[in-house]
């Protein structure tokens, strides 16, 4: 692995997979050409795939020295993927891309420059990406467009996509947030109710190669309205202390 400042990586890629096996190789060869020479890690979280996702991974790290491979012993969800992977980083930056290699390492530069820029806002903790211009059925892009409304309207978290996994955040800043399952898609109205700023990014989209998504838009609607009042909960008790000073 390249060290970056204080022996640590510039930033951490976490890439949650599940059943990925012909689209992991592909993902972990992109990531390592466009990031050759630059201070990271690849860390692919293993949902305890059904097929041989694992092991080609594990294939994978005598090629790739900067990849990291880490496996759940029980299928958790995407949400606990994501936070496994941020647990193990090294750097205090992570970038996240879904593992089905539909998100494009070619933004992971863009998005931690924008978050670690000279003149960021202090508070400035997340970059969220937006996919101005999908590679998925009508009915997908239907149901997300319609997922991102509703939600949009409740929390008002002026987020436009927070379903795409293509983003970049603190470490620090997302181990304050409270856990719990799907919280990955509502990481914009966590970040703001926590206090921090966050800001997006348009980023490229590609089809899917190979496989089909763990996910369909009757399975997400069916977690949606429980998801939406548990973050309105959270919201609504929430107390801040107005910034933290040693004395």
């Amino acid at each position: 692995m390249v060290n970056g400042v204080e022996g640590r990586p510039e930033f951490s890629v976490v890439a949650p997979v599940r059943n990925e096996a012909d689209n992991v190789e592909q993902l972990a060869k992109e990531l390592a050409e466009t990031l050759a020479g630059r201070a990271y890690e690849m860390i692919f979280v293993d949902d305890s795939s059904v097929d041989d996702t694992r092991a080609r991974l594990h294939a994978l790290k005598d090629k790739y020295a900067t990849l990291r491979v880490i496996g759940h012993r029980k299928n958790a969800g995407q949400s606990r993927a994501v936070r496994t992977g941020v647990m193990a980083a090294r750097s205090s930056t992570i970038v996240t891309l879904d593992g089905d290699g539909q998100n494009d390492p070619a933004d992971v530069v863009g998005l931690a420059g924008q978050l670690n820029r000279a003149d960021a806002p202090a508070e400035l903790a997340l970059i969220q990406g937006r996919r101005d211009k999908r590679s998925d059925s009508g009915w997908k892009k239907f149901g997300s467009k319609f997922a991102n409304s509703v939600r949009g309207s409740i929390l008002k978290d002026k987020s436009l996509d927070s379903g795409c996994g293509a983003r970049a955040f603190r470490r620090d800043a997302y181990l304050q947030l409270p856990y719990f399952d799907h919280m990955h898609r509502y990481l914009p109205a966590l970040m703001i109710s926590e206090g921090f700023k966050v800001e997006e990014r348009g980023v490229n989209h590609r089809a899917r190669r190979h496989g089909r998504s763990n996910y369909t838009n009757f399975g997400r609607l069916a977690d949606a309205w429980s998801d939406l009042r548990g973050v309105m909960w959270l919201r609504k008790r929430r107390k801040s202390p107005g910034g933290i000073d040693e004395i």
